[in-house]
């Protein structure tokens, strides 16, 4: 399976994904656990992929999204944004918005 393949695959697995470095457990840098961080405070059902466990994929990733760094929140395989744009989103309400939407939320917080 080429890396191309390897991405959408990722990004099918779930209705948001995070590419991050580290894990939410065991982040390895603050943008990442900021952003993971985020979503567990909403309650969201996410997965996560680790950037460090494929340099491959660390790299491709950048060209698919078009955006240098990381982490890379996906929701229904669209990128939302790092973790300026996640952060934002989560202070004004939007983040929990579109996770709802997404299906990515308990019933009783959506």
């Amino acid at each position: 399976m080429d890396v191309s393949e390897r991405i959408r695959k990722e990004l099918a697995s779930a209705p948001v994904v995070l590419f991050m470095k580290g894990t939410p457990d065991f982040p390895q840098c603050g943008f990442s656990a900021q952003t993971a961080g985020a979503l567990r405070k909403l309650g969201a059902r996410f997965h996560s992929v680790n950037i460090f466990d494929d340099a491959e994929m660390r790299e491709a990733l950048k060209k698919h999204s078009n955006w240098p760094t990381y982490p890379q929140l996906y929701v229904q395989g669209e990128l939302v944004g790092g973790c300026d744009i996640a952060m934002e989103m989560f202070r004004n309400g939007e983040l929990k918005s579109i996770l709802a939407a997404a299906g990515a939320l308990p019933a009783a917080t959506a």
